[in-house]
């Protein structure tokens, strides 16, 4: 694995995981869910809500792209 891809994985890993236990803290907190359905909740809300990176191989060499539920279109990491 080249750093660039490390470093998709990184953000996708801080990305999800910020989410995932800040949902969990939430639904644990203010709701009256109990046992797994909190972490299954905040799973699928991560998943569905962090942003997604990628490493694509273009003619200009290797290049990182985002794409967000709350942002139009792809956009390029620099």
């Amino acid at each position: 694995m080249n750093r660039l891809r490390v470093k998709a994985l990184a953000l996708q890993l801080l990305g999800f995981g910020t989410l995932f236990l800040a949902i969990w803290y939430l639904v644990g907190t203010y709701t009256n869910v109990h046992g797994i359905w909190i972490q299954m909740i905040a799973f699928v809300s991560g998943t569905i809500l962090a942003p997604k990176f990628q490493v694509v191989r273009t003619k200009d060499g290797e290049k990182m792209f985002m794409s967000w539920l709350f942002l139009k279109g792809i956009r390029e990491i620099k």
